[in-house]
């Protein structure tokens, strides 16, 4: 059946035009019909929706302007990659580059004997269909991305999926590595994260670029699920090339006794937009969502957040911290949604803001949606400069003023950092967030 679509205004679709997308197709291994059929619908929705323009609501405070399609083009198979380690003791690693799987390495060879699967998105919707199907970019995209999100399933060629079967535990990390390698590159990560009833994973996703000059296009996501009493921690570390363009969309499922921990830390891109939804769907179940950001330049991060509760006694915690330095932007808007039915909902949400320039720009929309009437619900935001009196204090015993800077910056950031159980990380973490700040391009 033929498609007729009235004209579109320039750049809505880039390089990405019908014929650019049928070739994708044709590249792609034989795979199951009902996923190229949600690929086919994915690019028509994305071809018949308008860029965002200034008015949008959800785009409130973005610079919309930066948001050109014009010019990027799904990259060649890369042959080489940068050096690939997240400085701690891993389980698992999977590196893509390009969109591509380039090395797959299981660490510890108990974790297909136990019936954990770390592999591609491609083998996995041959091998473990009906659970991809289930939960593979299940959610709608509710925060504004609409047709970047389409994008990224229209033109996805594969990605990371973690399964973590019931009962049982991975005790270390499992390490994904997306590289955006090339001028002009366009790249879709995706990584789906599902643990089983009592399951217990951590993954830890890496973004990165080899050429901090060069001009990308980076649309990535991920899934995580979490059973009746699982328990997943997710870290996301986006370092992509100054240059890049970077939307990335989080969407977290938590069921019954269930908990999900998700850590983004945000250094990279000219402009970021990072969506997270998180839905918790059955009486105790627990999301942690928590994001760190190191601004500088004329970077911008745009950050959007859904916390739902649809059922009693469930509870969400979010803080997001940002250290603005030089012009750089941050744009915070955040919702807690309580449905009629969830009683007993315990939610936070904070938005914290360092400004460490007087040209920063740091704006904060926190937002509360009530339909219950026994419920704990609070949200904030604040803005707020370096203490002159701690920053005396440290330059009065030899300091530097950058270097006191730093060390405070540091200590704000701790409150986000001591959550996470795993001290390794916690120092790995710190490392990548003090390479910001001397300028170094660190892949740890």
């Amino acid at each position: 059946m033929t498609t007729t679509t009235a004209p579109l205004p320039p750049g809505t679709v880039g390089a990405f035009t019908r014929a650019a997308f049928e070739a994708h197709l044709a590249s792609l291994p034989p795979l199951p019909e009902w996923w190229l059929a949600r690929k086919r619908a994915a690019f028509e929705h994305f071809a018949a929706l308008p860029l965002p323009v200034r008015n949008d609501e959800a785009w409130r405070f973005s610079n919309v302007s930066g948001l050109t399609l014009d010019g990027f083009a799904p990259p060649a198979t890369a042959r080489a990659v940068p050096f690939a380690s997240i400085g701690i003791r891993k389980a698992a690693r999977l590196i893509f580059a390009n969109g591509r799987l380039f090395s797959r390495e299981i660490l510890d060879s108990n974790l297909e004997r136990r019936g954990v699967v770390v592999d591609t998105i491609q083998n996995a919707l041959r091998e473990h269909g009906d659970l991809v199907r289930d939960h593979l970019l299940a959610q709608p995209a509710r925060l504004g991305s609409d047709k970047f999100s389409a994008l990224h399933q229209a033109f996805l060629v594969d990605g990371a999926f973690v399964y973590a079967p019931r009962g049982v535990e991975v005790e270390l990390p499992i390490g994904i590595f997306s590289f955006a390698l090339g001028d002009q590159a366009a790249t879709f990560p995706h990584t789906l994260v599902v643990a089983d009833e009592g399951a217990r994973v951590t993954v830890i996703d890496y973004f990165g670029s080899q050429d901090d000059t060069e001009r990308q296009l980076a649309i990535g996501a991920n899934d995580l699920y979490a059973g009746h009493g699982a328990r997943i921690t997710y870290v996301g570390k986006q370092d992509w090339s100054h240059q890049a363009l970077a939307l990335q969309s989080n969407s977290t499922v938590v069921r019954r006794d269930a908990c999900v921990q998700s850590l983004n830390v945000h250094l990279g891109a000219r402009q970021a937009r990072h969506e997270s939804h998180s839905q918790l769907q059955a009486p105790g179940a627990i999301s942690e969502m928590l994001s760190l950001t190191v601004a500088r330049g004329d970077q911008e991060f745009d950050q959007r957040t859904l916390q739902i509760h649809q059922a009693p006694h469930t509870r969400s915690d979010l803080l997001y911290k940002n250290a603005l330095l030089q012009r750089a932007r941050t744009i915070f808007s955040g919702l807690i949604v309580v449905d009629p039915d969830a009683q007993k909902t315990d939610a936070y949400q904070s938005n914290r803001n360092l400004m460490l320039s007087d040209e920063a720009e740091a704006n904060s929309l926190p937002g509360l949606e009530i339909q219950a009437n026994d419920v704990r619900c609070t949200h904030g935001a604040t803005t707020s400069r370096i203490d002159s009196e701690q920053e005396f204090y440290l330059q009065a015993r030899g300091i530097t003023k950058r270097a006191a800077d730093e060390l405070l910056t540091f200590g704000f950031f701790e409150e986000v950092l001591n959550r996470l159980s795993q001290d390794d990380l916690h120092t790995a973490l710190r490392t990548l967030i003090q390479s910001k700040f001397s300028g170094e391009k660190v892949i740890r």
